[in-house]
């Protein structure tokens, strides 16, 4: 039998590592709600612009967690064990890119999604996946700290976690990671935040199930099936509106002879 060889952790493989690793003492719980979005479905694909679903359930979510101060609270545990709720949303997306001949899971923020447009927020993520990853500033983040020495990187991510507005700006106050788009989905994830959204595939009478992964030291039950319910209720509102003001919008627009 040929003997195998070992190899050290690449940047993307130490980040996750890190990650991992911050996440350890966090006790996830997943909640499912099966929404229903047909009128959604239709009104995306009739859109002058056809918005990504990440674009769309982030800012939907944003939308909650505005009105929600609860889904804006993180758990510290240093100096003692207290919460930190921060004012503003910050959305960590969760992105894949090309790093050293592998593919790579990067997280990138967004401050204040609810307050942008979808055409905002969908112009912000194509930047995330294709600009240089010098261009984006949590990228160079991350990769800074990938290279330092371990030691110094778990300080830095327990510094980071535990340092309230800080930890809000570097480590963003929810979570999206989607992999729908390529026909799978999470069931439940392990990130150090305290709530992540995550959805899996369409079916064809345009229902989806959507889930919330949340910490349970800082949220119960109740807290996470209505913020879902009222999800659904903001994807019905707020943004099937904004999509169907997009395609008037493309109508009204003077045909070029």
């Amino acid at each position: 039998m040929r003997r195998g060889h070992t190899r050290s952790l690449s940047p993307s493989r130490r980040f996750i590592a890190d990650l991992l690793w911050a996440s350890r003492a966090v006790e996830a719980v997943t909640f499912e709600r099966c929404m229903h979005l047909a009128p959604l479905v239709a009104a995306r694909l009739e859109s002058a612009t056809r918005f990504g679903w990440c674009a769309i359930f982030t800012k939907a979510y944003a939308h909650v967690c505005i009105r929600r101060p609860e889904l804006r609270r993180a758990y510290l545990s240093f100096p003692w064990p207290q919460l930190y709720e921060s004012a503003e949303n910050v959305a960590a997306v969760a992105v894949e890119r090309d790093l050293e001949g592998e593919k790579a899971v990067l997280i990138a923020h967004l401050s204040n999604p609810e307050r942008r447009s979808l055409a905002e927020i969908e112009a912000w993520l194509q930047r995330c996946r294709h600009a240089p990853l010098e261009q984006i500033g949590s990228f160079r983040r991350i990769l800074l700290v990938t290279r330092l020495p371990r030691p110094l990187r778990r300080l830095a991510w327990f510094v980071g976690l535990n340092w309230g507005r800080q930890r809000s700006r570097n480590f963003g106050t929810f979570g999206v990671s989607v992999t729908a788009g390529m026909g799978a989905a999470a069931v439940g994830i392990r990130g150090p935040l305290t709530t992540i959204l995550h959805y899996g595939v369409f079916k064809p009478d345009g229902t989806i199930d959507v889930r919330l992964t949340f910490d349970h030291r800082v949220l119960d039950g109740g807290n996470v099936a209505r913020a879902l319910c009222e999800l659904e209720d903001v994807l019905h509102s707020e943004i099937l509106a904004e999509l169907r003001k997009d395609h008037i919008e493309e109508q009204s627009l003077p045909s070029v002879a």
